[in-house]
């Protein structure tokens, strides 16, 4: 059958119409339409071999690339991308099946969409020179990227470029972006449903709409909008926090603002409770793509030349300009008030939460532990400084000493040309300054802060002295009225933030005449402490490898904000060694009293109606006194506390047998996070700490403990019927022989696996550590890092590869 006729022919379309028959394929026929702009769009193609192909408008068509591997967050990672032909710009919504057989046979998903640009600079046009410098703002791809077309060898038939992204707040994870998001951002189904033409299902929306699925103690309420909460505020010091106790964020020069969201609206405000919402559109509607309700703290900041400008910001509120949030703190989410967690369990809330929003609300990236390193880059690269904060405190409503600011600043000296009286008798309000020109002295400001009453009066005889009548500056009415006007012989030492456009100091504080020593820096706060007394710092507990009870204790104690967000409010059994792990251990999941008001009870009824006591944590506390009670272990319970019978994860223990190599289980995991992504399950890898690995799967706690344990157990037991030579379901020892057991029971009420961060009870005191699948592939032993390695650990959290382990808002698919 000839092929239909398109309806306007166009050279750009040739190839495109040429490979295809409109009378088999739903895919749009190659006719030129009136152009949108700039659109952006990512398809999730499983043809041959999968891949997903990039496409921006340009001229009137979409320029498009395969790009094998799918595009990658971490800028060290450049991924083949082959040029193919101009695909109309109606493309843009196709999402379908490909008939076999034809051009493209396969299923097609909807992966990405959004804008495009090119950066400042650059043009469109550069594609014909070999490369594309661009800036994407979609629903998961964003920031700036490059392309960059590779010298051709022998005979190829297209063109062979090179995707890039480059190193902004945007960059990641290497495979975050395609092993998590698995579903369409317009219909939100998984590949295998658009395959099987099942209709819509925005609702899943999983990978667009991330979050943690967690429970509280308090009850959940209707979706509303969440009330203004006063801030918590920062304390200035001079030096940066040492110690792993701290985590260190950079300080953008903009406006502190709180965003609540709910029910599809959002409203910002100032830091005094001020509705600024109609000063922050943007803000505000990327906002009401938040998932659920949410109260967010943040900054709002405008950027110039790829830095935080105020004077940039204040313009753009003027006159509706970019202005981006840099959420840093999450204080309440679905009704639940989070404020009593640890720093470091709000902001990967956060994170997971604003994964996915356009990028007028950007997650502010820390670092844990490097407070100075961080903050002398912050100063070469000219920007504010840097804000430290407890990884372990709670947020609170005031200025703390949990949150440090460490400016940096610019220090030069300037004359000084006179001074304001002061309302009070004594000293002055402040001083006006100046800087020597070709024309005379100009006015610089005024400095008011930095004195001390001794300074002050001192200082004010001094210029009493070479008062005079008449200005040696030009300076703005209002800024000098009632000022004393002095011979401008002396010069003080001045540390500013900036200087304005009209040419002002911001931010002055004066350090001293310049004859004068400035003020020596503060003491840093006091490092972090529990309050649990160890007895018995000295008994060995790894006899194999000397470590103590007190290296035990310092280890939770530094790792616990890593641990606690997995970990705590979650019914546990210990493995206890009381002894050391030579000697007897014993699992405990009740406590009869020993433990201390640090370590919590829950009363949970077994099957048979009668109710027993487990025990749960919820702080650092709570964790060391498990420690000093022998415990090594921390083994969990699938749900929360607060919602027992919903369980919030699922865990996939891939126990090999005793012939098999790391390699085998490690390409198992592999091939259980491909078939779980069939499903539209997003999933994390965990090195067990001892020969295994967990692949764990969060789910949103609506799921009961029977659906929960009926879904694992089929699948489990599909794949062991699949490939029967490689997997088995079964627990019987005599049926694993040169199999890898897939452990599906640890989904059932009551049953517990081992947490993230635990130390396990064996030779050299492994880690139950997670590490992402981009890492797993290198990873040649399931006890990669010991309790040695806790300062390792906090680091690696804090890397991009990390970013959002273990978190996603999804539910069980309807298998």
């Amino acid at each position: 059958m000839p092929k239909p006729a398109a309806k306007t022919a166009s050279p750009l379309l040739a190839t495109y119409n040429a490979k295809r028959d409109f009378a088999r394929t739903a895919e749009p026929a190659g006719t030129l339409e009136p152009r949108h702009g700039n659109l952006f769009m990512v398809q999730k193609h499983d043809a041959t071999r999968l891949h997903w192909d990039l496409r921006l408008e340009m001229d009137g068509v979409l320029k498009s690339w395969a790009v094998t591997r799918g595009p990658s967050l971490d800028p060290a990672e450049k991924r083949l991308a082959v040029r193919t032909e101009d695909h109309p710009l109606s493309y843009a919504t196709f999402e379908g099946t490909i008939p076999a057989g034809e051009y493209g046979g396969g299923t097609v998903m909807l992966w990405d969409r959004g804008t495009w640009s090119p950066v400042a600079g650059k043009s469109a046009s550069d594609i014909d020179a070999g490369h594309l410098h661009f800036v994407v703002d979609g629903e998961r791809m964003r920031g700036e990227w490059m392309l960059i077309r590779l010298k051709p060898r022998g005979r190829e038939k297209r063109e062979n470029w090179l995707l890039r992204k480059v190193n902004d707040a945007e960059a990641g994870g290497t495979d975050k972006l395609v092993e998590e998001a698995l579903t369409s951002v317009a219909t939100g189904r998984t590949m295998a449903e658009i395959a099987d033409r099942q209709p819509a299902r925005p609702s899943r929306r999983k990978a667009a709409v991330a979050g943690h699925a967690s429970s509280s103690r308090t009850s959940r309420s209707k979706p509303t909008l969440p009330e203004f909460r006063q801030p918590q505020l920062c304390t200035l010091q001079d030096t940066v926090p040492t110690g792993n106790a701290w985590l260190h964020e950079i300080k953008f020069d903009g406006y502190r603002v709180l965003v609540a969201v709910g029910d599809g609206r959002a409203r910002v405000f100032t830091r005094t409770g001020l509705d600024w919402t109609n000063k922050f559109p943007g803000i505000a509607k990327a906002a009401t793509r938040l998932a659920g309700t949410a109260l967010i703290d943040g900054e709002a900041v405008a950027f110039r030349d790829g830095r935080p400008d105020f004077s940039t910001l204040k313009n753009a509120i003027g006159d509706g300009g970019k202005i981006v949030l840099m959420a840093f703190d999450l204080l309440e989410q679905d009704g639940e008030d989070l404020t009593a967690l640890p720093t470091l369990e709000r902001k990967e809330r956060l994170r997971a939460l604003v994964a996915d929003v356009p990028a007028d609300i950007r997650f502010s990236e820390h670092v844990i532990g490097q407070g100075e390193a961080l903050l002398d880059q912050m100063c070469r690269d000219g920007l504010e400084g840097v804000v430290s904060k407890r990884a372990d405190a709670p947020y609170r409503s005031s200025r703390t000493r949990a949150w440090i600011k460490v400016k940096c600043v610019r220090r030069d000296a300037y004359a000084i040309v006179g001074w304001l009286p002061s309302d009070k008798r004594r000293g002055f309000k402040s001083l006006l300054l100046g800087w020597e020109g070709p024309e005379g002295y100009v006015f610089a400001g005024k400095v008011g802060t930095g004195f001390d009453l001794a300074t002050m009066e001192a200082l004010r005889l001094q210029l009493e002295r070479i008062e005079r009548q008449t200005p040696t500056v030009v300076a703005p009415k209002a800024a000098v009225k009632g000022a004393h006007w002095v011979t401008p012989s002396l010069s003080a030492d001045i540390a500013y933030a900036e200087i304005t456009p009209d040419g002002l100091l911001r931010h002055a504080s004066f350090i001293g005449l310049t004859d004068l020593q400035g003020p020596t820096a503060s003491e840093p706060p006091p490092a972090a402490a529990t309050s649990i007394a160890i007895t018995h710092h000295s008994r060995v507990v790894f006899p194999e490898s000397g470590v103590t009870k007190g290296d035990l204790a310092n280890y939770y104690a530094t790792i616990a904000p890593l641990m606690l967000p997995f970990a705590r409010d979650r019914p546990i059994s210990l493995v206890r060694c009381p002894q050391g792990r030579g000697r007897k251990c014993f699992f405990q999941k009740h406590d009869a009293g020993s433990f201390g008001d640090h370590v919590r009870h829950v009363s949970i009824h077994d099957k048979d109606g009668d109710a027993d006591d487990y025990l749960y944590v919820d702080d650092t506390d709570g964790v060391i006194a498990c420690v000093q009670m022998g415990a090594i272990e921390f083994h969990g319970w699938g749900s929360m506390v607060g919602a027992v019978e919903t369980p919030d994860r699922m865990v996939f223990d891939l126990d090999p047998d005793e012939g098999l190599g790391f390699a085998e289980t490690r390409r198992a995991a592999e091939y259980l996070k491909e078939q779980l992504a069939e499903l539209g399950l997003t999933s994390f890898p965990m090195l067990s700490g001892g020969k295994g690995i967990h692949v764990i799967v969060p789910i949103s706690p609506e799921a009961t403990w029977p659906e929960v344990k009926s879904f694992s157990e089929r699948f489990a037991r599909a794949l062991a019927s699949a490939d029967p030579k490689r997997f088995v379901a079964t627990m019987t020892k005599s049926k694993r022989s040169g199999r890898i057991f897939i452990d599906w029971l640890r989904n059932q009420r009551g049953s517990t696996a081992v947490m993230p961060y635990s130390v396990r009870a064996r030779a050299g005191a492994p880690i139950a550590a997670p590490v992402s699948w981009t890492e797993l592939r290198e990873i040649e032993t399931a006890g990669v890092w010991t309790l040695r390695d806790a300062d390792k650990l906090l680091r690696r959290a804090a890397s991009p590869a990390l970013a959002g382990w273990g978190m996603a808002r999804q539910t069980l698919p309807d298998v």
